[in-house]
């Protein structure tokens, strides 16, 4: 007759359902918590190093002790207190196969003061465990959402937002400055962040994110819930101003004035969480010079120019417009740079007129001490557009003598001048190239026109190990992103450093030979 030396404890499961409802998480988890504590109780008293497990009843509370031990094939086994052999296994309980358990059971413990105590800090700690991981799967698909909450406290400047069942964090730099928020004020913030971290879930929140701004429209904005109107891009300068892009869906709506409301009503109510901060919103565009336009708004644009490769732009302003267009400290421009992700630099229309003649009285005496022609052709093939003299000698006959005032032995004369003066420059540049010490190795290695192997030159790079040294990024900044793009810079280092591979396959074949035959 086995022994029945489990104790029912009925309690147990009325603390389990009080606990699981004031922390509303579920009653199992709590009484997993509680056998957690009872079997550290119970490795307390019988020892630390066995496999003390206690089980509580779901019915009735009882609880019952037991110690396992894995049966194993090994003999000696690694542990002596949680593992038995398999042969005296065996003995004890015939058919057991190595991996499966002995299970006895235990005399159920009195629990002491010291026992009683540490069971409890296990069953707080787990059931603290259990409330941040349900935070945590509650909170983390819930970033992008707008969130109502109460400051708790202030830490060294820092805010902690009461949200009902969670804590979340308003940094300082959060905040839309000049902002006084103080104890027990309600707060309305932007859930940019939630990460699991071992003191538990942390709940970052913003009201100075591109996104809360975006979300706040969205609630006063019934087309834009709806997605009929679509905000495209966001650019914000915290309590000061703001512009907005958007679109929309239906070309019976006008995405501005749907957002602006009635006498303003709708971008007021956005205007007043933000602190009095000036929103400007604006029409997106899929043609990037308008779109650009439209962004410097207020200001009146005269021409744009693009360089899409480096997503940089040049930007013209009547001379009175420049102030407006830069805006008070930057402002306008920066918001418009951050809006459409372009680069953007303004000019008056004096400035880039004193440019473009620069520009021009630089290239026409190029081509007139490179070509050896007045000021008359030299004028006419910057007209044309002709920024170089790379440029005429790659071009065809019969354009160039397509030009007024030219014909095909001009053209062909143009063209000869022209290959002449580049074959004595890049002699000049080779000559110069060899006297700095850059190898001939670096030149086969990638295709360097005579210019940037001098340039390499100028900044160290001289042998094939000082190219292959090199990460990409650094052979870009050497060369400039015009000369070389990040693919290229990584075939030419990968190329440089082929003579390591090929120098330790030879140094392998080498030893081997060397080597004593047995």
């Amino acid at each position: 007759m086995a022994l029945d030396i489990a104790i029912a404890r009925p309690e147990l499961l009325q603390v389990a359902d009080a606990v699981a409802r004031e922390k509303m998480i579920e009653r199992e988890e709590v009484l997993d918590a509680m056998e957690q504590a009872m079997g550290k109780a119970g490795r307390a008293k019988y020892g630390q190093e066995k496999d003390i497990r206690a089980h509580i009843d779901r019915k009735d509370g009882k609880v019952t002790l037991t110690r396992w031990t894995e049966v194993v094939d090994a003999e000696p086994v690694e542990n002596e207190a949680t593992q038995m052999p398999l042969r005296i296994a065996r003995k004890i309980k015939p058919g057991i196969a190595a991996g499966e358990f002995i299970i006895d059971p235990l005399p159920p413990i009195d629990f002491g003061r010291i026992a009683a105590q540490t069971a409890k800090q296990v069953i707080v700690q787990r059931v603290r465990e259990v409330e941040r991981k349900k935070q945590y799967e509650e909170y983390k698909d819930r970033v992008g959402e707008i969130i109502n909450g109460t400051v708790k406290r202030t830490e060294y400047g820092n805010l902690m937002v009461d949200l009902g069942r969670a804590e979340a964090l308003l940094r300082r730099d959060e905040t839309i400055p000049r902002e006084a928020l103080k104890t027990g004020d309600r707060v309305r913030a932007y859930i940019y962040d939630v990460r699991e971290e071992p003191r538990g879930p942390q709940i970052f929140l913003s009201r100075t994110h591109p996104g809360f701004l975006a979300k706040l429209f969205a609630q006063e904005v019934p087309e834009i819930y709806d997605g009929i109107i679509e905000i495209k891009a966001v650019a914000r300068d915290p309590g000061s101003r703001a512009k907005m892009a958007v679109i929309s869906r239906d070309s019976s709506i006008d995405p501005v004035g749907a957002c602006v409301g009635m006498r303003g009503s709708r971008v007021q109510a956005v205007v007043a969480e933000l602190q009095g901060e000036k929103i400007d919103i604006i029409p997106w565009s899929p043609d990037n010079a308008t779109f650009i336009v439209n962004a410097l708004a207020p200001a009146e644009v005269t021409k744009v120019v693009l360089d899409d490769d480096s997503r940089r732009c040049e930007v013209v302003v009547p001379d009175d417009q420049l102030s407006l267009a830069i805006g008070r400290r930057g402002q306008n421009v920066r918001l418009a740079s951050q809006l459409t992700r372009w680069d953007i630099d303004i000019l008056t229309e004096q400035e880039e007129s004193e440019r473009r003649q620069e520009e021009y009285r630089k290239r026409t005496g190029l081509f007139v001490e490179a070509l050896d022609v007045d000021d008359v052709i030299a004028g006419l093939l910057v007209t044309e557009g002709f920024t170089s003299v790379e440029d005429i000698a790659a071009v065809d006959d019969e354009e160039l003598a397509e030009i007024e005032g030219f014909d095909e032995s001009v053209a062909a004369e143009l063209k000869r001048r022209a290959e002449t003066w580049l074959a004595r420059r890049d002699e000049e540049l080779d000559e110069r190239r060899r006297e700095m010490g850059v190898e001939d190795a670096v030149a086969e290695a990638g295709g360097f026109t005579p210019a940037m192997l001098v340039t390499l030159g100028e900044k160290g790079v001289r042998t094939l190990d000082d190219l292959a040294d090199l990460a990409s990024d650094e052979l870009i900044e050497i060369l400039g992103p015009e000369a070389v793009d990040e693919e290229t810079a990584n075939a030419i280092i990968m190329a440089a450093r082929q003579h390591w591979f090929e120098g330790g396959e030879a140094a392998e074949k080498a030893v081997a030979e060397d080597a004593p035959r047995a």
